[in-house]
């Protein structure tokens, strides 16, 4: 019973306590440029948190095979043959949202959320606790993304689910091509800047205010953009509250 609960909050961090997007504010650059429809963002979020499972699984297993002298490239080797797997699995049934995804779907090796809970969770913890993590972390950044797509397809666009047709192919259905909610609605157009770089940060900004607004409201700590806690090697780190914390916060106050 005790595992249970265990493995319970283990994948339940990874929603809202410790959301990788919101809270945590790690992989951001994926969450912005991808998250410009509904499409798209469950599109990412599928494939991270698939890599993000099978590797944190594939780490917990050679966590005491792996010389800690090689563990980060190592880590890398293992993230970057299951992302491999995953786009040449979406190249094959999905090519659409292989294009609309671009260089961003194998950039998914050097996201720092994979690296993150490899170095500073599978790596030290065992393999149910691990794929619990992976599992959590993963959808948590895929509720994040697809959030802000929402919003900023919604308002940037006047659609929902633009383009459904290319995932829902794969069961058969392509009759199916999104919602244009504002053709009914005469008089109103879509604001572009919602789809364009200074939406997608308008957007990511609201979404983690009100992440800290909940968790302020549950005696959390708000995210802090200037912490060591943010970075995925903050537990190998010798620098950490040193001089990186202090460099790093200086460059935020100048």
């Amino acid at each position: 019973m005790a595992e249970r609960k265990s493995l319970g909050q283990e994948f339940s961090k990874g929603l809202l306590k410790e959301n990788p997007v919101l809270r945590l504010v790690l992989g951001t650059c994926p969450t912005l440029a991808t998250s410009t429809s509904m499409v798209n963002a469950i599109g990412m979020g599928i494939s991270v948190t698939l890599v993000l499972l099978c590797s944190n699984i594939v780490i917990s297993l050679l966590r005491k095979v792996i010389p800690s002298k090689v563990r980060i490239p190592a880590y890398i080797v293992i993230i970057a043959s299951f992302v491999t797997i995953i786009q040449l699995l979406i190249k094959a049934f999905v090519p659409a949202l292989d294009e609309a995804l671009g260089v961003f779907l194998p950039l998914i090796v050097v996201n720092c959320i994979l690296l993150g809970r490899a170095e500073a969770f599978a790596g030290k913890h065992k393999v149910l606790a691990s794929a619990a993590d992976g599992l959590g972390m993963g959808i948590g950044f895929t509720a994040a993304v697809f959030c802000m797509a929402t919003i900023r397809e919604f308002f940037g666009s006047g659609t929902l689910f633009r383009g459904a047709d290319s995932l829902l192919g794969l069961f058969g259905v392509t009759s199916f091509t999104g919602i244009d909610v504002f053709s009914h609605i005469p008089g109103i157009e879509p604001i572009l800047i919602f789809v364009l770089a200074p939406g997608g940060f308008f957007t990511f900004g609201l979404l983690m205010a009100c992440a800290n607004r909940i968790a302020e409201r549950k005696g959390k700590p708000k995210a802090q953009l200037n912490s060591c806690e943010n970075c995925p090697m903050a537990a190998a780190c010798t620098m950490r509250g040193g001089a990186c914390e202090t460099d790093a916060k200086e460059a935020v106050n100048a």
